[in-house]
């Protein structure tokens, strides 16, 4: 097959899974991708160094073709700025993306913002292209929910536009059991929605033991480390871990949190660390995928802490798989989907959202265990990731609807 990947986000942009190492598992399993994407920018919202805007650009990445488009980065509070940053991308794949003698025979949509969709759409209705929307983000939902969307009759446009998009999609993939859910709700046929949970960044993967230690750059040994690694932003509403670790300050003085990561509110977040003078909180800036690795290693808990709406109660934050596939405990502090994963995989503890009590009784939970308790927690979490949430078995189920889609495709074609 010919396959086209349409995304937002691509490498060298980080956490972004069905990007490159995705790409590269459907080229070895015999098929030619082509991906069309922005300049990188996320999450700063500066291009790149080595990049600059074009209308097209063109490169290579380790045998990956890529296609650049001109658009307009913004990764800020702004509602209008995030606006223009994703209606200029989906203008600009609409306008240079699909070359003529190339036409893929099937176009995989990762959905962030929906309105990158449009591209597909105007493939399937000129050429009869078939697409795949992968739903990794609940429009208009996390639009609402993030107090960006203050234009009148906004949420309806947003409405009617994703069940255009649904409607015209020949499958639908989605992370969890509750998006399926909640699009069900909306009107999609459930026949037309897979669900097949995200896997981690598997490259430089690796589960050091405690005699295995790398080098210590950032001065974590010797200390109950609660990491929580990823996007800091007002989803993730971090002040309630703050809260739990003053809690926790004088009561247990072994257990450190550490935050690794960047976003929106570090700023805000590192001020109130400093305002109460709080000696138990460690702030990493956002590292290379590749050095995450050796940063787990000296995790003792991991944490998951979201906000508690109805959107994140069905979603399945990236960290998830990434925390059990490093084999570390996890502690999840939300509600639904995430939490019910985490007891299935038996990979760790769950905890009430935006509640800094609930958070801290975890933590001394996880610290009173024995080392034997918490390895085998670790060991259940890489166990489940390995059968059920890894690369290579989500590819091979995302090839066989490909497959599928293309089949039914030229049956009603010819």
């Amino acid at each position: 097959m010919r396959i086209l990947l349409v995304t937002q986000l691509f490498q060298p942009e980080p956490a972004h899974l069905k990007g490159l190492e995705f790409a590269k598992e459907l080229i070895r399993l015999g098929h030619d991708v082509e991906v069309l994407t922005g300049f990188p920018n996320y999450p700063g919202g500066k291009i790149y160094p080595g990049y600059k805007v074009r209308l097209k650009q063109r490169e290579d990445i380790e045998g990956v073709a890529v296609t650049r488009v001109a658009m307009y980065p913004s990764h800020d509070k702004s509602g209008f700025k995030r606006a223009l940053s994703y209606g200029s991308l989906a203008l600009a794949t609409r306008l240079w993306g699909v070359s003529r003698r190339q036409r893929p025979d099937v176009i995989y949509m990762y959905q962030g913002a929906a309105t990158l969709a449009w591209i597909a759409m105007h493939c399937k209705k000129k050429f009869g292209i078939p697409y795949v929307l992968d739903v990794q983000d609940l429009w208009p939902d996390s639009v609402t929910l993030s107090g960006m969307l203050k234009v009148p009759y906004g949420e309806w446009l947003l409405n009617y536009w994703c069940k255009r998009t649904y409607d015209a999609a020949s499958r639908i993939i989605v992370l969890s059991e509750g998006y399926k859910r909640l699009l069900i709700e909306r009107s999609v046929p459930e026949a037309k929605i897979e669900v097949i949970y995200n896997w981690s960044d598997e490259r430089n993967r690796k589960s050091p033991t405690r005699s295995e230690l790398p080098v210590d750059e950032f001065g974590l040994a010797g200390r109950f480390n609660v990491m929580f690694a990823g996007n800091m932003g007002k989803f993730q509403s971090l002040k309630y871990v703050l809260d739990a670790a003053e809690q926790l300050e004088t009561s247990c003085p072994k257990v450190r949190f550490v935050l690794v990561g960047d976003g929106v509110d570090r700023a805000e977040l590192e001020s109130v660390v400093k305002s109460k003078n709080l000696g138990n909180i460690l702030f990493i800036p956002r590292q290379p995928a590749e050095r995450m690795q050796d940063i787990f290693a000296f995790a003792s808990a991991t944490l998951i802490h979201l906000r508690d709406d109805r959107l994140t109660r069905v979603g399945i934050p990236q960290k998830t798989q990434a925390y059990m596939a490093a084999g570390r405990p996890i502690i999840a502090a939300v509600r639904g989907d995430t939490a019910a994963l985490v007891k299935r995989s038996q990979a760790g503890l769950t905890c009430e959202s935006e509640n800094s009590t609930s958070i801290a009784k975890a933590v001394k939970t996880l610290l009173n265990m024995s080392e034997d308790e918490r390895e085998s927690l670790s060991k259940k979490g890489i166990n489940f990731y390995e059968k059920e949430l890894s690369l290579k078995i989500g590819v091979k189920k995302i090839e066989s609807i490909l497959q599928k889609i293309v089949a039914e495709n030229l049956c009603t074609s010819s």
